[in-house]
């Protein structure tokens, strides 16, 4: 199996000639664009996935930069549908500019539950525990195939889960990461939280020893920063790669578009 960074927290997985995606981002001037115009923003170097191709897309939860309905709608081959943990609250603000375009670009969707699996292709895909920073659903995705095993943690917070998931669901041989620690100030949720509504790169480096992993690969850094409302850690490939020095795997920070 081939993993490919697709940059922010894109990642697209290939194998057997068919691939599948996971959270891909190509529309990045639509994340926060009811918050600050596009001059404004430095948006994070993303790719492209491969078109037409993925037999399924999955979504680790419906933030707009999670779930980007044209990034998926042109990935998807015939047939592909789009899976997602289950929401159960309506007129969640956070959620509705996803909801709206995936509504738009008319692409089948399946709410998954935590632990539940799916097989698509040639790719079995479990939707492990994950805890998000602002209250919203959320899961970290497993997808097996053959004896290979990548596991893809979202913009999940710090949680108690990582002994369970390796007990149930591990090894894993590649884990992809949140590092960028973003401390968020959103017009609907006031008064803010001022715990960082992802893991910053030490938590990072700490989780992928807990879950026992191979290969740890940073991403969710590195774009998004508009003061006030989204404020990332500013070094947090160079802090994940201090934190995870010495550590029982080994640190894979990648450029976007590298495979692995």
């Amino acid at each position: 199996m081939q993993a490919r960074w697709l940059g922010w927290a894109g990642v697209e997985l290939d194998h057997e000639g068919q691939t599948l995606v996971i959270d891909p981002l190509v529309d990045s001037a639509g994340v926060f664009a009811a918050l600050a115009a596009p001059g404004e923003v430095e948006f994070p170097p993303v790719v492209s996935p491969a078109s037409g191709r993925a037999v399924a897309g999955l979504m680790s939860h419906l933030h707009r930069d999670h779930a980007d309905a044209s990034a998926l709608a042109a990935a998807l081959a015939r047939g592909g549908e789009v899976h997602h943990p289950a929401t159960t609250e309506e007129g969640n603000l956070a959620l509705a500019q996803a909801e709206h375009e995936l509504a738009a670009a008319a692409l089948p969707r399946h709410a998954v539950d935590t632990w539940e699996t799916i097989t698509v292709g040639p790719f079995i895909c479990s939707a492990l525990p994950a805890v998000d920073g602002l209250g919203d659903p959320q899961v970290s995705w497993l997808v097996q195939a053959d004896d290979r095993r990548v596991l893809h943690l979202g913009d999940t917070i710090f949680h108690g889960a990582w002994w369970q998931m390796a007990r149930r669901a591990g090894p894993f041989d590649v884990v992809f990461a949140p590092i960028n620690g973003a401390v968020v100030d959103f017009p609907h949720q006031q008064p803010p939280s001022p715990a960082p509504a992802a893991m910053n790169p030490e938590q990072a480096a700490l989780a992928g020893e807990l879950l026992g992993a191979q290969i740890v690969v940073p991403m969710h850094y590195g774009g998004f920063a508009i003061e006030r409302h989204y404020r990332p850690v500013t070094d947090a490939r160079e802090r994940f790669e201090r934190a995870a020095s010495g550590r029982p795997y080994r640190p894979a920070p990648l450029v976007p578009g590298d495979t692995l």
